[in-house]
């Protein structure tokens, strides 16, 4: 057990064999920026992560994909790969997750033609293998399930869908009766908690200009319903609504005295505003693609789970909770003055413990050793060989970044 680590947090993703990615390893610190050119892999580690969480939400393997991958669940099969002679490809990705239940391990084998299944999964930690799953009978649509029991009977064996994650299920069939069992609930649950508290948010400021309706107040992962969720933050949320005026101060063009949302005339929608003090107010349809970006990111680091269209485990208590922001192109469209403003956000909210952030950028330069920032150089295949990721720099606190390495060194 680790009660020093109260809230579960994902610490390592690893893609044993998913897209461009072999052997890879990702250390994840409170704000990791992977950089990189076009086809380095930045995006693809991200949408890893990305379908882990949505099954660990209990989604099945087939839905997992949708709006995630381009290309669905056989786009993620290691590039170059050939079928084998039963037409069977696949990946496979994992991650670690500390928290107290002291370092669990998860890794997923999937299966992705002829059709997707999970072919085989292993959840560690205290030492042992707490649960594994095997598909023993390719016409079955099933696998066969071993999780540690202890007592008498020291493993429990049963079949197990092969379209879900076997681990988001463990809670439904195990009674917590020995301490064999409480252990492997604890991990269990421990891994889902911080998988489902990942975020993947990508602002699409053409949607953002859009009145949104009434009592639209959850901010979803696109952001085309800001308008709304600042009419909720404003009266809701004073404390936190009055950092995002402040970064907004930073970050955009002109004074800044506000920003308000206010009720259109005879509709059920509303539309936010940039108050100018004396000067007025500029809508949000007259923003630029950089300032509606940064709102919408600042939004989301600032606002946690409370605000965001997230499907947490309710019977978790805030105070427990940590939420990894999936930022894919943080600094696209930003100048370097705005990506720092966030980046600020990112590390006051890492402070608490409340937020962490995994983002992808094509410059790391100018936020090489900034608070709680490590940073992780991806290559192409095509420049100088094998890619892998070199992470590098020390966060400001001084706690070295660790560094990235292959699977199984």
């Amino acid at each position: 057990m680790n009660p020093s680590s109260p809230r579960p947090t994902i610490t390592e993703l690893r893609l044993a064999a998913f897209k461009s990615h072999r052997g890879a390893r990702f250390a994840l610190g409170p704000l990791t920026l992977l950089a990189g050119g076009g086809g380095s892999g930045k995006s693809s580690a991200l949408e890893a992560l990305a379908v882990l969480a949505r099954l660990a939400g209990g989604e099945e393997l087939g839905g997992a994909f949708d709006g995630v991958v381009r290309g669905g669940a056989p786009a993620c099969a290691p590039l170059g790969t050939r079928p084998d002679t039963q037409r069977r490809r696949g990946f496979r990705i994992g991650c670690t997750v500390d928290g107290p239940a002291g370092e669990v391990r998860l890794d997923v084998a999937v299966q992705t033609e002829p059709e997707p299944r999970v072919v085989g999964e292993r959840l560690t930690g205290a030492g042992r293998t707490l649960l594994a799953t095997a598909l023993r009978d390719p016409a079955r649509r099933a696998v066969q399930a071993a999780w540690h029991t202890g007592g008498a009977v020291q493993v429990t064996r049963a079949p197990l869908p092969d379209d879900r994650l076997a681990t988001a299920l463990l809670p439904l069939r195990v009674a917590g009766t020995t301490d064999g069992q409480r252990l492997v609930l604890a991990a269990a649950e421990q891994v889902v908690i911080a998988l489902r508290a990942v975020f993947a948010v990508d602002p699409q400021p053409w949607r953002m200009r859009e009145p949104a309706r009434l009592g639209d107040g959850l901010l979803r992962g696109g952001c085309d319903n800001l308008s709304a969720v600042l009419f909720r933050t404003q009266d809701e949320c004073r404390t936190r609504h009055a950092a995002l005026v402040g970064a907004a101060r930073v970050a955009c063009a002109g004074q800044v005295d506000g920003l308000v949302a206010a009720r259109q005339d005879g509709r059920d929608s509303v539309l936010a505003a940039v108050d100018r003090g004396p000067l007025g107010s500029t809508p949000l349809d007259r923003l630029g693609d950089s300032e509606l970006r940064f709102l919408a990111l600042g939004l989301v680091l600032l606002t946690g789970p409370g605000v965001l269209e997230m499907d947490q485990s309710a019977e978790v208590p805030p105070a427990l909770r940590a939420m990894t922001v999936l930022a894919d192109g943080l600094d696209s469209g930003l100048d370097r003055r705005q990506t720092a403003e966030l980046l600020s956000l990112a590390a006051r909210a890492a402070r608490r413990g409340h937020v962490r952030l995994l983002g992808t950028v094509y410059d790391a330069d100018p936020f090489e050793g900034a608070e709680l920032v490590s940073v992780i150089r991806l290559r192409r295949a095509d420049e100088g060989g094998a890619r892998v990721p070199q992470q590098r720099g020390e966060t400001r606190r001084g706690a070295s970044a660790v560094a990235a390495r292959r699977d199984g060194e």
